[in-house]
This record gives structure tokens, sequence and C-alpha cells, in this order.
């Protein structure tokens, strides 16, 4: 019996067509041919054929026929069935591979391309006949394939397992023939990658086995190529359903494999056995997850090229019983996770050797050039048994005896006498440890995480490493206080230390500090030319910081409440931070007043500092400040600083603000209801925004408007700043000082009409306008020759002067907004305003509106609601789309007429409308029948 697995098959259909073509042509030129079909085909000569094909060539019995078919169905059923599909037994019958291709046709119907069974050379006969190929009746071509498996449930496993594809062989031996031009016409007919051998083989040299099985299946040439044993140095069986045949087959042909795993496969012991013994070029052996018998470590010294050796999640012998392992030229050996117990290594040319979570009881080593041991967490090692092991290693380098319990001081000082170069020892979870007269003077990384027996006194014997790089103390719960000064120290850790108190560090090389969870800690020292980050979050206790790091760049002290003013000298240009760039304090909640001096500094954070009371920054390359939450600040002074935009809304108390920033573009004091006294000099400034800062005065205005002079587009929000005169808008248009004003908003002012009228003139720009609540404000007339409020278009009307009109323009004026303005008895805009841009105008809540006469040719939203003194309505708005009529005392007529020159009106509001009766509804659809939405009263009908 022979181990395939199917992809492809020949139906009967196509092998009749194939014969009967080959019938057809028999009288073709048949001297022309002198190839072998299977040499034509494939491209490879007798001596090439991989060993399978002439295996599958061999006829079976009728017996072994009936055998294996049986034996083929039932496995097939048990496991292709129940699981992707692995490396399936079957007998080399016909019978069985139809078997197989009757499930293979099934699947063709329900998947892909992928998935389906491949039909491959499927145009053979078509060719066959063009080329005037002949064949006896009796002959007959045979399609064989191996390690291919056609399944919906094809994987990564069982692409692996597929070597090769497609093979085609002779069983009577004749030779095929044909004349030139039909060989031509097949080969042509057949796909063909121009790409000589060499840079395929250079191109697959990247694939791994999965991707070189895929390949397989492009053409001959791929599968040729695929399969050179360059690319099968390496078989990887890791939890592969793969028997013992099997792999012996690959060993076969594939003999100079260097590496093998076969972890976790059902007979490990045996594979492990088999290629040990058959594979000579061996170099690394991976195995594991079973029963490993101590033959297979006597058969590992007859492998001379042996290298590297892993056994994993095994049971080494009987569990009971001692494994010995000699071999000359072994370099690395890992038993890990293995029941065994007692081990006796003799490897005189062994570097690496990890015996970690193993549970021996003693382990007797013989590797004197041995440079790195680990015995992590093997619990049944006694103190003894560690010494005694590690002792006979005098070139260790590296040693790991974390979670040993039984590891003492003794054992460590025996060790470092005996060690000399020992460069990394990790005794974490050791708790009998203090490093008492432990002298390691070439160490460079200490780990010692949840060692309950380090003090203080601790690091006097640190100390004593000078070459000392990485110090880990997580968790070392008796540790209070950390004095160290080493010259090459570059990292510590030290998190969840629940006494420590005091940290103090020296060295020029220090890069990486991580302190977290350590409750205790009030005081921290740090001498560093090489920190370039520091954080040191949520230390509650923390009240005193020296740093001395020329290379400092970012420190984050955020949740650090005990933190005092006096931190501020440490970040200013005298302090010990020269090139630092940012800094976060957020949370820091016992910092009253915050002053920087710092030519370095860009980025600073104080969210939810709520204790602050004055902040001044004289930081010239500050570009970002974060001040959410500061809700106590009174007093704030920028002077200078790089910031483009600045939000100081947030702080409701501000009551003192000067800002010297060059690059300024935005400042936004909306809020900042008690501000009394801004010096703002910001030349750049486009957009501010005051809104209801009420104790702004005229001053204020005045200096803003001379310090910016190249201000260019201003949207100026002065809402309930009820203390500006009407002389206080003169700085913003006296000599042109705002000509492209673009945004206004003046609300609940107290100037007077005249003062606005003045402002307006001037700032011909104007695309928004804010006039709420301004009780100031009367009539919008803009047609009477005499009243001409806002009249920036032609006339100033102040009462005593009359100026000359200037040129009439198009106004720019977009959305003009005077709502509840109780002293506006009239609206009037003829054609003659040149309102053409005017989109949306708002008079709601206007009560003692009577009349407005509005022609604006833009205009789309008019909301007039609750102005219930209305009774004239006249629009000559052809664009006019929606219109609030909302509590207004308009009759049905005066409604009517007003929408009849609305040719583009859709909505109508008409809710609580007393004299509009639902008869009406009916009239306004009939006068303006572009009305889709008429919204009315439930007593009245829509």
């Amino acid at each position: 019996m022979r181990i395939w697995c199917f992809d492809c098959f020949t139906d009967e259909e196509e092998e009749g067509r194939l014969k009967q073509s080959a019938m057809d042509n028999n009288n073709n030129n048949d001297d022309d041919v002198d190839l072998d079909l299977n040499e034509r085909e494939l491209g490879v000569s007798e001596d090439e054929r991989w060993p399978m094909c002439e295996e599958m060539m061999l006829a079976a019995t009728e017996e072994e026929e009936e055998e294996d078919g049986a034996e083929l169905e039932q496995l097939w059923s048990s496991e292709i069935r129940s699981h992707p599909p692995h490396l399936v037994l079957q007998g080399e019958s016909s019978n069985a591979a139809a078997a197989v291709g009757e499930d293979c046709t099934m699947e063709e119907a329900d998947h892909d391309s992928y998935h389906k069974r491949a039909k491959v050379y499927s145009g053979l006969a078509e060719s066959r006949s063009a080329s005037g190929v002949s064949s006896d009746a009796g002959s007959s071509v045979e399609r064989t394939v191996s390690f291919g498996v056609a399944s919906s449930f094809r994987t990564d496993v069982d692409m692996f397992c597929q070597n090769f594809i497609l093979n085609y062989s002779r069983k009577d031996g004749k030779k095929d023939e044909g004349d030139d031009n039909g060989s031509s016409e097949s080969e042509d007919f057949e796909v063909h990658i121009d790409l000589t051998d060499d840079l395929l083989h250079m191109v697959f040299s990247f694939l791994n086995h999965i991707d070189l099985c895929r390949s397989a299946m492009v053409c001959r040439q791929w599968r040729v190529a695929s399969s050179h044993e360059d690319f099968w140095k390496a078989l990887n069986f890791e939890n592969m359903r793969i028997s013992i045949e099997q792999f012996e087959d690959m060993c076969l042909r594939y003999p100079n494999a260097t590496e093998v795993n076969v972890y976790g496969t059902p007979s490990v012991n045996a594979l492990a056995m088999k290629a040990a013994t058959t594979l000579r070029n061996l170099e690394v052996l991976t195995v594991g997850k079973g029963h490993i018998s101590e033959n297979f470590f006597q058969a590992l010294g007859a492998c001379n090229m042996l290298r590297s050796v892993t056994v994993n999640e095994a049971i080494l012998g009987n569990g009971a019983q001692e494994i010995h392992l000699s071999h000359d030229r072994l370099r690395e050996l890992k038993i890990t996770k293995c029941r065994v117990m007692r081990l006796s290594i003799r490897c005189p040319q062994l570097r690496c050797l990890s015996l970690k979570r193993s549970n021996m009881s003693q382990a007797m080593l013989n590797c004197p050039l041995l440079q790195l041991l680990d015995i992590a967490s093997c619990h049944k090692l006694l103190d003894a048994a560690i010494r005694s092991a590690a002792i006979s290693c005098p070139r260790l380098e590296s040693l790991d005896v974390s979670n040993c319990s039984c590891v003492s001081d003794e054992t460590l000082r025996e060790i470092a006498q005996a060690c000399a170069s020992l460069h990394i020892l990790n005794a974490s979870y050791c708790p009998n440890i203090s490093l008492e007269s432990v002298h390691l003077p070439m160490l460079t990384v200490l780990k010692l995480h949840s060692c309950e027996g380090i003090t203080s006194a601790s690091m006097t014997w640190i100390a004593n490493s000078p070459a000392l790089e990485v110090l880990e103390l997580d968790n070392c719960n008796l540790l209070t206080s950390v004095v160290l000064h080493l010259s090459r120290l570059q990292s510590i850790s030290l998190v969840h230390c629940r006494k420590f108190t005091e940290l103090n560090l020296q060295s020029v090389m220090l890069s990486s500090i991580t302190i977290s969870n350590c409750p205790a800690l009030r005081r921290i020292t740090i001498t560093s030319n090489s920190l370039r980050r520091l954080a040191l979050q949520k230390q509650e206790n923390l009240t005193t910081l020296v740093l001395q790091c020329q290379s400092l760049q970012e420190v984050d002290l955020s949740d650090c409440e005990s933190l005092s003013n006096a931190v501020c000298e440490i970040f200013s240009d005298d302090g010990g931070c020269p090139i630092l760039k940012s800094l976060i304090l957020d949370n820091c909640e016992s910092l009253t007043e915050v002053r920087f001096s710092n030519s370095s500094l860009a980025s600073l954070s104080l969210v939810g500092c709520r204790a602050v009371t004055s902040l001044e920054l004289k930081c010239p390359r500050i570009e970002q400040i974060c001040l959410d939450g500061c809700d106590h600040l009174e007093t704030a002074l920028f002077q200078p600083v790089a910031l483009r935009s600045l939000n100081l809304g947030i702080c409701p108390k501000l009551s003192v603000l000067n800002i010297e920033a060059p690059y300024m573009v935005s400042l936004e004091l909306k809020g900042c209801g008690v501000l009394s006294e801004a010096s703002i000099i910001c030349p750049l400034l486009t957009s501010l925004d005051a809104s209801f800062c009420g104790q702004l005065r005229d001053d204020c205005l005045s200096a803003t408007t001379s310090s910016c002079p190249l201000i260019e587009s201003l949207v100026l929000k002065l809402q309930a700043c009820k203390y500006l005169t009407d002389s206080s808008l003169e700085p913003l248009y006296k000599e042109g000082a705002l000509p492209a004003l673009e945004e206004l908003d003046l609300s609940y002012g107290t100037l007077c009409q005249t003062a606005i009228d003045d402002l307006l003139a001037c700032c011909t720009h104007l695309t928004h306008l804010s006039l709420n609540g301004c009780v100031n404000m009367h009539d919008l007339d803009w047609g009477s020759t005499n009243v001409q409020p806002f009249d920036y278009f032609g006339v100033y009307s102040s009462g005593e002067t009359t100026r000359e009109p200037a040129e009439a323009a198009n106004r720019l004026l977009q959305n003009l907004n005077c709502v509840g303005c109780p002293n506006i008895r009239k609206v009037l805009i003829p054609p003659a305003a040149r309102f053409y841009h005017l989109s949306t105008l708002n008079l709601s809540l206007s009560v003692n509106l009577k009349e407005v006469d509005l022609a604006c040719s833009n205009l789309v939203l008019l909301n007039l609601s609750n102005c219930c003194s209305l009774e004239v309505l006249k629009l000559g708005c052809p664009r006019l789309a929606s219109l609030f009529l909302q509590s207004c005392n308009m009759d049905e007529a005066g409604v009517e007429a007003a929408i009849s020159r609305c040719c583009s009106l859709e909505t109508l509001d008409l809710r609580f409308c007393s004299k509009i009766s639902s008869v009406s509804m009916a009239r306004f659809r009939a006068v303006c029948p572009s009305l889709k939405r008429v919204f009315s009263s439930p007593n009245l009908a829509d």
C-alpha cells in the first residue's frame, strides 16, 4: 500500500475523447515524433521523474484493489468529511481514484475555481488530434496525482502536502507519434511562462512551502522548479497528521534536508527517530507534544551535523528515569515544559541551554562552553542543584533563575565567583534573595521583579555593578528608596512599589525611566544627558522634582496632585531642561500661579488645573496651549507667544488679558463676562469673538484696532457689551481701519442707531450683521431720501450733516438678524437699495413692526413670526422659498397679495394666525402653485 492524496482525475469522457483523437490521427507522420508522451508533456527526462511516479505505474492486483478501495472509502468518510483534509491513505487503484473523483465532482458545483476539481490539460485530446499522435486501442494514458486534495475544505496544511500535482505516464511503453507541426500546436495550446530556470529558481526562493505547492499547479515548468531540493531544506510538519510511511518517503525524496519539525504529530517519537537516522545533514530538529523515548536521545549522537534540538511539552522516557544526552557538536538545546526525573547533558560545544518549566529534580551539566542557561520555573530544582548546574559552566553570560523559589544569596555569590563573565541575571520572583555580598562587576541586565528581600540596602550591592545598563525592580514591596550613581545605566523600571518614597539617579546614559503606581513617592532627582521623555503620571504624593536633563524634550506630570508652584522653575530657561518642547500638567490641582519663561517650549497643557488663578507665559516658540477646566483663571499674560489661535471663552472669571502674538489669527473671548482689561497685539488677527464681554470698554477696541494694522477679514462679535458708548466703534472704522469687515454682531448692545450707521457706512464688505435686541434701533428704511439707516450705499444720515453719495454698488450683505427689536416699526428695502445678495432676513419678535416692503431678488428665507402688529406685507422676492408668519395679525387678503409674486415659495407657516380661516388654504395654493408645505394651527385645514 502507498500513501497518496488526490487533486485531479481524468473523466471517462475525457479519456474516451483522448483515445478517439489518437485513433483518428493514427496515420499522420508517425516517424516525426520521437518523444515519449511523458517527457514531451512534462518537459523532464526519464531519470528526472519523481520517485512516486514510478511507484504509481506498478499495477495493483484485483484483490488489492478491492481491499484498498474499501479502505480509502472508509477513511475518506471518517477523516475528510469530518474536518479539513490532511494526508489520506489509499491503495494504488483506479476504483479508489474514481471514488475520490466523485466527491470532487460534487464539490465542483458549489465552490469557486480555486476549490473546484482542476481539469488540467483539458485540451490534450484536441492538441493530440491536431498533431496526429496515434495510439492503440489497448494503450492508455493515465494521469496520476500525488500529495493533492480536492475539497471545499482546502487548508494551508493540505496545500503544504501537495508536492506535485499531475504526471502523465504510459503503461504500454510505446512512443507517441505525430508531426512536428502538431507537436508545436500542442505546446502552444498549453500555458507557458517565459522564465529561465535560474530566474524562476531565484523567485521561488522567496516562497514558503504553501506557496510553492500552489505554484506547482500553474504549469509543468513551475512544478519542476518548485520541487527543487533547495526549497525543501526545512520540512515543517508541525501539528500535521502525517504517517510514518509518508514521512519516510519525504526523507528519501529530500535526503539533504537540514531542518525538521514534527511537533504535535501523532507518531512524534517514531518520526523523530526516523529523521535522526535518515537525514545525515540534519541541523535543526523540533519535536514534542507526546512521548519521547530514551532511544531518541541516544540516536541524536549519530547526527554529526546536528546543531539545534528543541523538545517541548513531552514526557521523556517513562517520566521517572534519568535521560542522558551526549553530542559533540550540538550548540543549542531546549527542553521546555517536559516531565523528566533527572537530566544528564554532555555537550562540549553547547552554547545555549533552556530547561524552562521542566520538572526535573536534578540537572547535571558538562557543557564547558555554555553561555546561556535558562532554568526559569523549574520548581523542583533545589538550591544546591541550581548552584551545581550554574557553577559547572564557567563561561556563563546569561542566567535565568526566575520563579525558582529556592535560590539563595549564597548560591548567587558562588555563581558570581565561578562565572566572572555573567552579563544577564534574571532572579525575579525569588523571595529569598537580597543580593547581600553579591559582586557582579560585568553585569549589564538585572531583573528583580517581585523579590520580597530587595530593600534599600540592596542598592549598595547593585551599585557595585558599574557596567549595569538595565535594572527592573517592579513589585519590590519593601523597597523604600533608590540612590544609584551608575554611569552606564540606561533603563530603570519601578512599578507597583508601594513603599517607595525617593528616587535619586545620576547617569549620563539614562534614556528610559518607568515609574507607575508608587503611591508613597515624594521626591525625584534625575541627572542625565540622554533622557528625552519623562512620564510620571498619577504620582499623587510627588512634591519635589529636580531635573538636570540636557536632552529632555517631553514631560508628562498628569495627576500629580501635590506638585507646587515651584515646579515652574524647573522648566524655565534657568532650570535643568534647556530644550524642553512639551509639558503636560493636567489635573495638577495644587498649582495656583503658573509662570514659565522658556525659549524652547512649544506645547503646554493645564487641563483640569482648577486652582490656577494666574498664568504668565514668556515662551516665544509656544504654539499650543490647552486651558480646559481652568475656570478660576483671572489673569492671563502671553508676552510673547507663537500661538495661532486661542480660546479663552472657557475661563469665565478672566478679568485681565494681555496677548502679544505675532502669528495669531483667531481669538475667542466669548463668555468672558468679567473681562474689563484687554491688550491685544496680534497683527495677523482675522477673527475676534468678544460676545457677552459685558465689561469691555472703549479703550480696548481702540488699542486692538491700532495694534492690528494688517487685518484683512475680521469677525467681530460684541454681544451684550453694555459698557460700549456711542463713540466706542469709531476706532473700528476711522481712517479705514476695518475696510474688509465681514461679520459683525452688536446684539443686545446700547449703541444708538447713528453710531451703527457710521460704522456700516465704511464697512462695505459686510456679509453678516446681527442687531438682535438693540432697543435703540428704529425703522430700517432704505427708501427715504432723508433717513437712510446703514447708509453705506450712498448717504450718511447723522441728522445734522448730509454727505455726498458714494458710487452706487451692489451690497454684499447676506444675512441680517434683527430679532426682538421693539422699536422697529417699518422695514423698507426697494430695488434701488441694491441688496442683491441678501438671502436671509429675520425680524421675528419685533412686536411693534407694522409694515414690511421688500424687493430682494435673492431672498430665500423671511421670518416674521410673532410680529403681532404686522398689517402690511409686500414682497417682490421671486426666489423666496420659506415664509414664517406665526402669530401674526395679517388677514387673508394681505397674505394672498404678499405671496402672489413669490413664484418659488415652497413653505408657508401660518400657525396661530387668528385671522386666517381654513377655507383660505386652497386659495393660497391657487395663487402660489409652487407651495408644497402649508403649516397651520390644529383648528385650520391644511
